[in-house]
């Protein structure tokens, strides 16, 4: 104040201005997206990981839910070395505590389980599949179903659901029908050492609607038009769709008949495509729409063990997301794409990964997982932190938006760990598995993933990370409210901006500055 209580004009308005602008910043501030903390840090979830005499490789995770019971969760995973192997275990804690449960072999079979899948149904009942291995190429011999009443705690006997030479078998559940239930494989008709022997083998699926009990007559998936199709990732979606996303090679023989012959290298030169294929009829019949059909390969691999696209569906609004790594920029990024109910267009690709552009680390194997109220998480190996593009950690990004922006990463993994650790890494081809694992909850997310930091070359030890990470929702205002205070702070604002230009015009004028007098 002025002598005579005086107020002068400018400060008068830089107040209102500053008044106004806090406003505003306060009502869009407390609205923004909810911050993403790992709880508790990494703890793995196989009961050999602390054990240095226990040289199994795990990977390739898939993390179920029941859904009438939200604190029991299941993980199946396939084990690589020292023998083919596969593995389950359980929680009622979500995830928290683990317990390993013995999957019971067929009587008469080699005991080689391999490359297992695991789902509720809508009961909460919960089913696994599995192959078993025959001779000295380890090629399946056959699919087998065994269920669960008690979450997994025990296990029935197992049941045949399909033959020889079905590769990456994929188990998925109706969301509202208990006891249905659908396979989806790649059928080969003859194979070599790594490698399928021609292209032509199809993606099948087959529909059972008790359990597995017995199954409906199987339905060519891909059209014969494609010859080198591989990696089925099915979903259902709210209205009992069924969906199977999964990678067309074109003309790739480098990895589908092997010609690598098994040895790490440059990857394959020319495009892939992205393919959805959609049954609106319990998978009697199957229309196809094409992702992307400029996917850039980024390694080499084997194909009976390729890398898994992920598919996830917003059961609230219908919308799909698609997601797999793309090398179109230089090196390997995490791409998602998405499909609003109803729409023929995909949109994207969307980056997800918040690194420099062309940084030439690799962030790949991306699993995504749509949370009820919305919200699209994606985990992912990262490189990011190593020039030298060894070392992974493990990454997860969300997005409120619809797939449309993420929010910066969450760094799960404690510390990085060798990517150059695991079945095969004396060819060049070391294998971290074909996924990672992801739940997602309104309020939290489960991930799991192939982990080599008490491995060694040697050894090929890989044990089953996971972290949980917790989200929290920073202070929000009710709508009418938040519009409230954002319109009286532009007012408060743009009356500001009046007082500053009505004191500049009297300043140049010569009237007096101080209007504002005390009464009395």
């Amino acid at each position: 104040m002025r002598a005579g209580g005086r107020l002068p004009w400018g400060i008068a308005g830089a107040a209102l201005v500053l008044l106004g602008l806090g406003a505003v910043l306060l009502a869009t501030s407390l609205d923004g997206d909810p911050e993403a903390r790992v709880l508790n840090g990494n703890a793995p979830i196989n009961p050999g990981a602390r054990d240095a005499l226990d040289i199994s490789a795990h990977n390739s995770p898939t993390i179920a839910r029941n859904p009438t019971n939200g604190a029991n969760l299941a993980v199946a995973n396939r084990i690589d070395s020292p023998s083919f192997s596969c593995a389950l275990n359980v929680s009622y804690d979500g995830g928290g505590h683990w317990s390993q449960v013995p999957i019971p072999i067929p009587p008469g079979g080699e005991a080689k389980c391999y490359a297992p899948d695991v789902t509720y149904g809508a009961d909460g009942k919960m089913y696994l599949s599995f192959v078993t291995l025959k001779g000295r190429a380890n090629s399946p011999n056959a699919v087998w179903i065994v269920t669960s009443n008690d979450g997994g705690e025990t296990l029935s006997n197992p049941v045949k659901a399909l033959g020889p030479l079905s590769f990456q078998v994929r188990l998925t559940a109706d969301p509202a029908e208990p006891g249905r239930i659908y396979l989806t494989w790649l059928e080969a008709s003859d194979v070599g050492l790594y490698r399928f022997s021609g292209p032509g083998n199809p993606i099948n699926v087959a529909r059972s609607d008790n359990g597995g009990g017995t199954w409906e007559r199987p339905v060519r998936v891909s059209s014969p038009r494609r010859g080198r199709v591989l990696a089925p990732s099915p979903a259902t979606g709210p209205r009992g769709e069924l969906y199977v996303l999964f990678l067309d090679l074109g003309q790739d023989t480098l990895d589908y008949e092997g010609a690598h012959e098994g040895k790490g290298g440059p990857p394959y030169q020319g495009p892939w495509q992205l393919v959805l294929a959609r049954s609106r009829d319990r998978g009697q019949t199957w229309q196809e729409s094409v992702v992307d059909d400029r996917l850039t390969p980024t390694e080499r691999f084997i194909a009976f063990t390729p890398p898994y696209p992920s598919l996830a569906v917003d059961r609230g609004s219908g919308r799909l997301y698609a997601g797999f790594q793309d090398g179109r920029l230089g090196d390997a990024d995490v791409s998602v794409w998405s499909l609003a109910q109803g729409s023929d267009t995909w949109e994207g690709p969307v980056r997800v990964n918040d690194t420099p552009r062309r940084d030439r680390t690799a962030q790949y194997l991306p699993k995504l997982g749509v949370a009820p109220d919305g919200r699209l998480d994606v985990v992912y190996f990262d490189r990011r932190a190593d020039r030298a593009n060894v070392m992974n950690e493990v990454s997860l990004q969300s997005s409120f938006d619809e797939g449309e922006s993420f929010i910066p990463r969450t760094k799960l993994a404690e510390r990085g760990f060798s990517s150059r650790i695991g079945y095969g890494s004396e060819r060049g081809m070391t294998d971290l598995g074909s996924r990672l694992g992801l739940v997602a909850t309104d309020s939290r997310a489960l991930a799991a993933w192939g982990d080599t930091r008490a491995g060694t070359r040697a050894s090929n030890k890989q044990d089953l990370g996971r972290a949980v990470v917790a989200f929290s929702d920073p202070p929000r205002l009710s709508g009418p409210l938040k519009w409230l205070l954002i319109i009286g702070g532009i007012a408060v604002l743009l009356a500001g901006v009046g007082v500053l230009v009505v004191g500049f015009l009297r300043r140049r004028t010569g009237a007096p500055l101080t209007p504002w007098r005390r009464t009395g």
